[in-house]
């Protein structure tokens, strides 16, 4: 059991932020660009809008203006965000193949008998923690494709079999998670599969890019959101970060969408899997790697490479990184699970609570609330948090929440 003893948090400000706009990285992610992805996404029957709340009561609690949480675990029935990236990728992929525009194409007519007559047989192939897998493995049987899913040494079971429930053919590998990923490279290469992956290197950037870009829709349904609502753009951003997709595709629709009212972006990473930590706090600010077990409850998070094409945004426009035990997070579920009063109750697991409890601890312990004010967190601030799954993992969920696994005193 992780000790409540061990440092909450290590943290560092990003000394290589950058001031300049930079079209090379953000014109992926402008408005019309993501509002065509947005509508893509929308045309597959099961897509909803996930809800946007307002905690106003733990806000007060905690000495902020708004605390806002998009809750993920309504996505598509998956009880995670990241589907968000393999419908559009998949899509994307396949319509490639035809020698289609994607904006020109609905999920329904991608997954038509004419498309399949024409592309026969593809295999989709990705390395997940689980709900990434889960969500290639759910977009390539509702296109009528197969897809294999490996996930890394120490995966959840209970993950491992919601993805074979997609129908995919899915192992636990005895490999830690970027190894994984190496691993599911060559299986795609040697038998002419797809890899899709949320991570990119070199000469392998379009698919990640395409992903990052199906999660930057849920940035465009929060500022829609918080337009119809009347509320103002948040003032800060609390984003988890494993191989930075998620974060860097976040930050860059922010950035880009609101330019000179853009809020302060904080990255927020597990202590045993904290490459972002590590690069900002190094000399030259370069990509600096984590290996290993990497062993933390914050399973989507447990990733040492970052994504090229994430870190660069994440270099120009982060402006601080935290690096946080595992009982941060176990913090922010119990939190989210017991709210103060009327705000809404929400089951976030542990990659998606971890922004919630290290806010805690920047607002109300003593020990690190001089890191919160040196950020400007004040009764001023308007707060953005995302939680990016819900119970993935039920018993587990049940151990942090019922049971105080991982206690905070």
């Amino acid at each position: 059991m992780q000790k409540a003893e061990t440092k909450a948090m290590s943290w560092t400000l990003n000394k290589f932020k950058s001031d300049e706009y930079h079209p090379e990285e953000l014109s992926f992610f402008k408005n019309k660009e993501i509002e065509n992805v947005h509508a893509f996404q929308q045309t597959h029957h099961s897509y909803t809008e996930t809800p946007l709340f307002y905690l106003k009561n733990l806000a007060y609690e905690l000495g902020l203006s708004e605390i806002h949480v998009k809750d993920e675990s309504y996505r598509f029935g998956l009880n995670a965000f990241k589907v968000m990236g393999g419908i559009y990728a998949i899509g994307k992929c396949i319509a490639n193949l035809i020698g289609e525009d994607i904006e020109n194409l609905s999920f329904d007519v991608l997954k038509s008998p004419k498309v399949k007559e024409r592309l026969g047989d593809l295999t989709f192939i990705s390395a997940t923690d689980g709900n990434h897998g889960r969500g290639v493995a759910w977009a390539a049987r509702e296109l009528g494709y197969k897809s294999e899913i490996y996930m890394p040494k120490g995966s959840s079971e209970e993950r491992l079999e919601a993805i074979r429930n997609e129908g995919a053919k899915a192992k636990i590998l005895d490999l830690n998670y970027d190894d994984a990923v190496r691993y599911c490279a060559d299986l795609a290469k040697e038998n002419d599969w797809i890899m899709v992956q949320d991570t990119a290197w070199e000469g392998y950037d379009d698919i990640p890019l395409w992903i990052m870009q199906g999660y930057a829709s849920m940035a465009k349904e929060i500022t829609d959101q918080l337009s119809a609502s009347g509320r103002k753009p948040p003032t800060h951003v609390f984003l988890q970060a494993g191989v930075g997709s998620f974060a860097g595709a976040i930050a860059a629709y922010l950035i880009e969408h609101y330019r000179e009212d853009a809020p302060t972006i904080l990255i927020v990473e597990p202590n045993e899997a904290d490459c972002y930590y590590r690069s900002f706090s190094s000399p030259s600010g370069e990509r600096t790697l984590v290996t290993g077990d990497m062993s933390t409850i914050m399973a989507g998070l447990a990733c040492g490479e970052p994504n090229t094409r994430a870190f660069r945004v994440l270099r120009n426009y982060a402006s601080a990184a935290f690096s946080c035990a595992d009982y941060v997070s176990a913090l922010g579920m119990r939190m989210y699970g017991n709210p103060i009063a009327n705000d809404p109750r929400i089951i976030s697991g542990e990659s998606g609570a971890v922004t919630l409890g290290l806010l805690y601890y920047l607002r109300k312990d003593e020990e690190y609330s001089p890191i919160g004010k040196e950020l400007h967190l004040d009764e001023s601030s308007r707060v953005l948090l995302i939680s990016t799954e819900g119970d993935t993992d039920r018993q587990h969920y049940r151990d942090i929440v019922w049971k105080g696994v991982y206690p905070n005193l």
